[in-house]
């Protein structure tokens, strides 16, 4: 390799490094932000609003994965984390397609072994039980408005496929989980008794 291109490896490398360094870069001040295209958009954005949506659900991952869970649990958690960072990086690349079928088919085949070994559900659910459980429901709700805000940008700007389709999966996995959870913590669902307070 040329020294002229040895150069511009380490531009581009310093470029990086920098940028995960410097935390205060007063950009976005004016209240933009930057694209990894290069283009900046207003922080208020679809795309920016959806990012952020992606980011808060990794987040709550994060918080579940604080709790004591089973290890075929936290080891699928993990993987979804790694996921949400891969679709981070896809909206933060209008047009570019990121995610991969695989990640959906990995999704759909955690939901069926997780699912196998549970009870067939005769009543709705209340999101609680254990301390896991209930953060697991947490994070479906914040799963199923990350995919709400998706699906506002991508009937202004298409997504893929396969993106769309792993955070629909992903709030199916979540929810299982929460029953997955509870039983781990010596406990069954807790069911939704209709008109409870009615009388």
């Amino acid at each position: 390799m040329s020294n002229t291109g040895n150069s511009e490896q380490e531009t581009s490398s310093e470029r990086k490094g920098n940028r995960l360094s410097k935390i205060v870069t007063r950009t976005g001040d004016a209240g933009t932000t930057g694209l990894g295209d290069g283009s900046r958009t207003t922080k208020d954005s679809l795309r920016i609003d959806t990012i952020g949506e992606v980011d808060e659900l990794n987040s709550s991952l994060g918080l579940l994965l604080c709790e004591e869970l089973p290890e075929k649990v936290r080891t699928a958690l993990l993987d979804i984390q790694h996921d949400l960072f891969d679709l981070g990086g896809e909206l933060c690349l209008p047009g570019m397609s990121v995610m991969k079928d695989a990640q959906v088919a990995r999704l759909e085949e955690l939901v069926e072994d997780f699912n196998a070994d549970l009870p067939m559900l005769k009543e709705f659910i209340l999101p609680g039980g254990t301390r896991p459980a209930a953060i697991a429901h947490l994070c479906r709700t914040i799963c199923r408005r990350t995919e709400r805000s998706m699906v506002r940008l991508n009937n202004a700007e298409a997504l893929s496929e396969a993106a769309r389709r792993y955070v629909n999966r992903l709030s199916d996995l979540l929810f299982v989980l929460g029953r997955v959870l509870n039983r781990a913590g010596g406990r069954g669902d807790v069911l939704w008794q209709k008109g409870k307070n009615a009388a």
